[in-house]
């Protein structure tokens, strides 16, 4: 069966955070400047310095995506669940292909625009929230830690891959979904969320900086109310930005802050489909 395309699904996504760029857009991004420059000092401390006070456990930097100036531009929480809502009588897998390629797309772009500053020996490994740590494993199916950059292009390339794979996302008439569609869209949708964890927890100022705040919570919220929707993401992945979808979102059932310490996820070697 085909998948729908996601230019419609794109342009929904994103036209609430343009409606709402045409109102008061200089104050709030001038709050939002000023609310990140308050806490520049401690965001720019030499990062080897800050992963000797992880090491420590002492406590991590100041979560600026949280701050009042940065959530001021918040989507309509009943529009998002709207569109999330699997309409009746469409097919349950073209509901989720066409989700996954918008949200690839997405965060692929947001992170494009910051990708400069996440480099090699700034981001030397692949870091959330909650003092969280990613892992890969290679294709020899060894745990491996790499900088986040090195994840977050395994990340891209596997999904670029396997999203172009007609057996697994068919465009053509008559194709059918495989009966695995549902696991390789979970895995997906948490390749990705390690993306957005980082890239706010790393690069939020950037972020802010550039104006794209309201465009990364959109895409956040999108995520969140889509695994809301469906659970397609262990609670312990989301549990580190619950903060964060509780004051987007209002959502009270979210997940507790996490612990202060390190967690390393396992990730499938970059070969696997």
């Amino acid at each position: 069966m085909q998948a729908i395309a996601s230019s419609d699904l794109t342009w929904a996504v994103f036209s609430s955070v343009r409606a709402l760029d045409c109102v008061g857009q200089s104050s709030v991004d001038s709050e939002c400047l000023e609310s990140v420059a308050r806490n520049e000092k401690s965001v720019n401390e030499p990062r080897k310095a800050r992963r000797k006070e992880k090491d420590a456990g002492t406590t991590e930097d100041p979560k600026l995506y949280l701050e009042e100036a940065a959530l001021e531009r918040q989507l309509p929480e009943v529009d998002l669940r709207m569109l999330v809502d699997l309409p009746p009588g469409l097919d349950y897998n073209e509901w989720l292909a066409s989700h996954t390629l918008a949200l690839f797309d997405h965060i692929n772009l947001v992170y494009g625009t910051i990708s400069e500053f996440c480099t090699m020996t700034g981001c030397p490994d692949m870091t959330g929230p909650g003092l969280r740590t990613y892992l890969w494993f290679d294709e020899k199916g060894k745990k491996t830690r790499v900088a986040a950059p090195q994840y977050i292009d395994y990340v891209m390339t596997f999904t670029q891959r396997t999203v172009s794979d007609e057996t697994i996302f068919p465009t053509k008439y008559a194709n059918e979904f495989p009966s695995s569609f549902e696991s390789i869209v979970r895995k997906i949708l948490r390749l990705l969320y390690h993306v957005v964890a980082h890239i706010y927890h790393c690069h939020f100022r950037e972020v802010a900086l550039l104006g794209l705040h309201a465009h990364l919570n959109c895409v956040f919220a999108h995520l969140t109310l889509l695994n809301q929707r469906f659970n397609l993401i262990d609670p312990k992945e989301t549990e580190i930005l619950g903060d964060l979808e509780a004051a987007l979102l209002g959502d009270s059932t979210s997940s507790s802050a996490p612990s202060s310490q390190t967690l390393a996820i396992q990730e499938t070697p970059t070969t696997a489909t």
